[in-house]
């Protein structure tokens, strides 16, 4: 197999081998990696042994590697839905939805064959908790879920496995900080993973608003998620509600090409600076883009343009408060935390340039 010229929308040929080399999930969706001396090619971020950049070449997509002759490496698995849960994951995520209310322990992982430190660096990663953690959030949030709709703190913790009210009762202050009746009347946050074309992200809502949507392999994602916690003294369940199966119906409206404009409720409270910022950005139409000095002025503050670059780096509800349409007064892309080719990707979506899907 012989090398074939690079796509025009590739980044430069050493950049993406300083991506493939390194596993940057950045880069997720926006080349392939193809090895010419074993003749498969794999994502970015592929884990086995990385070949000589000379034996390398890059596609935009599966398909044009596939057409090139090259068959899927076997381990990153290139043509699975891109960030698709390991199938043991699925398989364990399925046994606590079958009974939130077993209280897992790291044999009972080893009993499945998952080994406990693997399941809590992949939960870490994808749901901002271990999985020790994001099993015991499932059962208290069915007792808290129980209490909601008015039934006694007894018989709530009956029905989530509880043995003992005191054992609830502690429980429950250490993951709300509150008494079980005090609890009962607290804001819940539900978290979700939520599979797009450009990588799995993170959402947040309560039972009117979203409150997060970020990406899972963004360095701040644990930041935003304390800044969440403090600022609606709030619990995190890890489960879907009603408001974030909305949030992933429009997403894959959008990523279709068929939304421009999202109608989910949003909460983002921050300063007030942050806020206007924030308000300003959601009135940057599909399609188009503004820069840091535009967005300042039309705030009022013009002098204010690196000011507007934090707080444009401190939105937590990516895509939705589109701070991707954001670039510098040159025209270059400029920082984006979801990282410089998601940001790239999302324009060149919205200006009708490629069509995005979840195989590359």
């Amino acid at each position: 197999m012989q090398p074939t010229s690079l796509n025009n929308s590739l980044p430069p040929r050493k950049e993406m081998i300083e991506a493939f080399t390194l596993s940057k999930s950045e880069y997720e969706g926006v080349f392939i990696t193809a090895v010419l001396t074993t003749g498969i090619f794999c994502r970015p971020t592929c884990s086995a042994r990385k070949p000589k950049p000379e034996n390398v070449e890059f596609y935009p997509n599966t398909k044009d590697a596939l057409d090139a002759g090259f068959r899927p490496c076997k381990r990153c698995k290139p043509l699975e839905e891109l960030g698709a849960q390991p199938e043991w994951v699925a398989m364990l995520l399925e046994r606590v939805d079958q009974d939130p209310t077993h209280r897992w322990k790291d044999q009972d992982l080893r009993n499945l064959g998952i080994e406990p430190e693997r399941a809590r660096r992949w939960f870490k990663s994808n749901h901002g908790m271990t999985f020790h953690a994001y099993s015991r959030a499932r059962r208290l949030g069915k007792a808290m879920g129980h209490m909601k709709q008015g039934e006694t703190v007894t018989s709530a913790a009956m029905e989530a496995g509880y043995e003992s009210m005191a054992g609830f009762t502690e429980a429950i202050k250490k993951f709300t900080g509150l008494n079980a009746s005090a609890a009962a009347h607290s804001t819940i946050v539900y978290l979700d993973r939520i599979m797009t074309p450009v990588g799995p992200m993170l959402a947040g809502a309560t039972d009117s608003s979203l409150v997060l949507l970020e990406f899972v392999d963004r360095p701040m994602l644990p930041t935003q998620l304390e800044r969440i916690q403090k600022r609606f003294s709030c619990s995190f369940i890890p489960e879907a509600n009603s408001m974030l199966v909305r949030m992933k119906t429009e997403l894959d409206a959008y990523f279709a090409g068929d939304l421009e404009e999202f109608t989910v409720p949003l909460d983002y409270p921050g300063t007030d600076f942050q806020q206007k910022v924030w308000a300003a950005l959601l009135k940057v139409p599909y399609g188009k883009t503004a820069s840091y000095l535009d967005l300042a002025t039309n705030i009022g503050d013009p002098k204010a343009v690196r000011a507007v670059a934090r707080a444009n780096g401190d939105n937590r509800i990516a895509i939705v408060i589109p701070c991707h349409r954001i670039i510098g007064s040159d025209g270059s892309l400029t920082g984006y935390g979801g990282g410089l080719h998601r940001k790239k990707k999302l324009l060149d979506l919205e200006r009708g340039v490629e069509e995005l899907n979840l195989f590359g």
